[in-house]
């Protein structure tokens, strides 16, 4: 990137302002390439749509959940994910199981056939990190993998304290405290 190009920086920016605005400019990178590597994949394995995918790879890893309690887990409008879940069940990648809990509630469990598609989406995954990647030092590897990790928290931590509360929290005009 030419810096040449760049608006001036803030009056007292220091040293970690300028590694800081480095790595938003790497993150963005990063994240306009991956939305272009999602765009081309919008059919993922087995032609199961990548919006639907997320929620079949949700059920495998976190286990058997309630319709609702998968969308609020993938941040998404339940209609929307009722949607995608029936899709899932029409494919047989998903089932609908009695809730031992409540008779009348179902829960949503991947089948047989959910697990296998979900461990060759996994297994292709890997193995496209891995040829990305080759040339890099395994130490580089897993310290990328740390520091991935440390951020992702960072951001969940900052977006849980930073989520502004219900409307329903709300008393006379002001936060119920």
């Amino acid at each position: 990137m030419d810096s040449s190009r760049l608006p001036a920086p803030p009056p007292g920016a220091d040293d970690r302002w300028f590694v800081s605005d480095r790595l938003g400019h790497q993150l963005i990178r990063v994240m306009r390439a991956m939305e272009r590597a999602k765009a081309a994949k919008s059919v993922g394995v087995d032609g199961v749509e990548r919006a639907a995918y997320v929620l079949l790879a949700r059920l495998v890893l976190e286990g058997p959940r309630r319709s609702n309690a998968l969308a609020e887990s993938v941040h998404s409008d339940p209609s929307t994910v009722s949607r995608q879940v029936a899709g899932l069940v029409r494919a047989g990648l998903v089932e609908r199981r009695p809730d031992p809990e409540d008779g009348r509630a179902t829960l949503l469990a991947p089948t047989a056939e959910g697990l296998r598609v979900f461990q060759a989406n996994r297994d292709r995954r890997n193995r496209q990190i891995s040829a990305m990647t080759e040339h890099w030092d395994e130490a580089d590897r897993t310290r990328l993998v740390e520091l991935l990790e440390r951020l992702a928290g960072d951001i969940e931590h900052q977006h849980a304290t930073t989520t502004p509360a219900p409307p329903s929290a709300a008393v006379s005009g002001q936060e119920a405290s």
